[in-house]
């Protein structure tokens, strides 16, 4: 963990699927004694968990990672990950139907007041929820009609908050359509944007200030798990929108990918 060269959100989830889901089941073992029946019987064990395989496919990948690093460094011979009759999980082939242009209006009439732009920057945009959470005025072009997006809020933790690169790590610009810049226009009138500042990817990073168009009642950053708890899920029932992972703000980005697919514009929406 000490020698990966990532940012301080995905090291804190690689620390937590080797922590939760792999050391209890193969910490206890010298790397050189592990067989590939060993990573198959754990392999069972972690899908008896009823985690996703999506899930069960990234910490497989991490434990992988691990016993690569020790070949390279001559501590065991082979990966055991590796050998044929060890397989990642599969992942589920089942596809999620975007959401209709109505389900993105009964959502967008659902969110409370002072979120529900949120809605047309997800929908009419395809920012992701942490993007939309890191949106300043700064980044918004009228004139020209573009976003551009520089910025996201991520947590380390759960509970500490930093600015981070968006995502993909790239800043990028996207169109800014008419009835989206003007809903955004009416949000800045009602709700004023609000200066927030945090440091940039690691805890101790460089401070920076954005003014952000959304933020919680007491004019802070917002933290994802408390939003999706008190106002998302909410607002799914209140639009008669079963709650699932499928349903959560992804599902807005998707819309989006799929408006541009039908006009002939290719997008990967992840």
């Amino acid at each position: 963990m000490a020698a990966l060269t990532i940012d301080p959100v995905t090291r804190e989830s690689v620390e937590i699927r080797l922590r939760v889901h792999a050391l209890p089941y193969l910490g206890d073992r010298p790397m050189a004694s592990f067989r590939p029946s060993h990573l198959r019987a754990w392999m069972r064990q972690l899908e008896a968990t009823g985690r996703a395989a999506s899930y069960r496919r990234s910490i497989f990948a991490n434990v992988s990672a691990a016993f690569t690093a020790a070949v390279e460094d001559r501590i065991i011979a082979e990966n055991p990950c590796r050998a044929r009759s060890v397989r990642a999980p599969s992942l589920d082939e089942r596809k999620v139907k975007p959401w209709s242009l109505d389900r993105v209006m009964a959502m967008h009439e659902a969110v409370p007041d002072a979120c529900r732009e949120m809605v047309s920057l997800g929908a009419g945009c395809g920012l992701h929820q942490g993007e939309i959470f890191g949106l300043a005025l700064e980044d918004i072009d009228f004139l020209g009609g573009t976003v551009r997006v520089v910025r996201q809020v991520k947590l380390i933790r759960g509970v500490q908050a930093i600015f981070g690169p968006p995502k993909g790590g790239k800043e990028r610009h996207v169109p800014l359509p008419e009835t989206v810049s003007f809903a955004l226009a009416a949000h800045i009138t009602k709700h004023p944007p609000v200066e927030v500042t945090l440091p940039w990817k690691p805890p101790d990073g460089s401070p920076v200030t954005a003014s952000l168009l959304f933020v919680n009642a007491r004019n802070q950053w917002l933290h994802r798990f408390r939003f999706n708890r008190s106002v998302w899920r909410p607002s799914l029932t209140s639009a008669g929108i079963p709650l699932g992972r499928e349903n959560g703000m992804h599902a807005l980005c998707r819309f989006y990918a799929s408006v541009l697919l039908d006009a002939g514009e290719p997008q990967d929406p992840e």
